[in-house]
């Protein structure tokens, strides 16, 4: 400010350049002043908060109360205001956090639909095979069981079957005796 660069210039004219000492004093007298000003001032901030602090209010009269009431209400209302502002942006950036999960939750459930979708169709085709496979005389039994008896089953798997001139996945039929 204006007022701090006149004090440091003042400063500076004080110890760099030789005075007289009329001009010494003088310059003392001046920063005596500045200071017994600063002085009140920093007094007045501390009582004005304490008093804003609901502290030390004794010697306030009627009229100073209701000047304080005002500014505090103000305050307050700022503040309600700053904090409404808040949750109000804190609301909205939890609906768009909550639009863009929604999107996403229903692009995870399309796909599983899709997938599921796809899953029936393979689980048809395979039931059609398994029926165009059952008017075979023999019994089918499933490549996973082991069965304890000792009689003869014929296990059907899907197994890598690599003939020397194929290299495809076949069927393969094990009749086991």
């Amino acid at each position: 400010s204006c007022r701090t660069r006149k004090t440091l210039e003042r400063y500076q004219r004080c110890c760099y350049t030789p005075q007289d000492p009329n001009v010494a004093n003088g310059e003392a007298q001046s920063w005596y002043q500045e200071m017994s000003k600063l002085k009140v001032k920093f007094e007045s901030l501390q009582r004005s908060q304490r008093h804003l602090l609901g502290e030390d209010l004794g010697p306030l009269s009627v009229k100073e109360l209701q000047q304080l009431e005002r500014q505090l209400e103000s305050a307050l209302s700022q503040a309600r205001q700053r904090k409404t502002q808040l949750m109000m942006d804190k609301m909205e950036e939890l609906r768009k956090k909550e639009r863009h999960l929604g999107e996403i939750n229903k692009q995870l459930k399309d796909q599983l639909e899709a997938e599921g979708a796809a899953l029936r169709a393979l689980q048809g085709s395979w039931c059609s095979d398994n029926a165009a496979v059952s008017s075979n005389p023999f019994h089918l039994q499933p490549s996973h069981f082991h069965g304890t008896d000792d009689g003869p089953a014929l296990h059907i798997g899907y197994q890598q079957f690599v003939p020397p001139e194929a290299g495809e996945n076949s069927l393969m039929l094990n009749w086991v005796p």
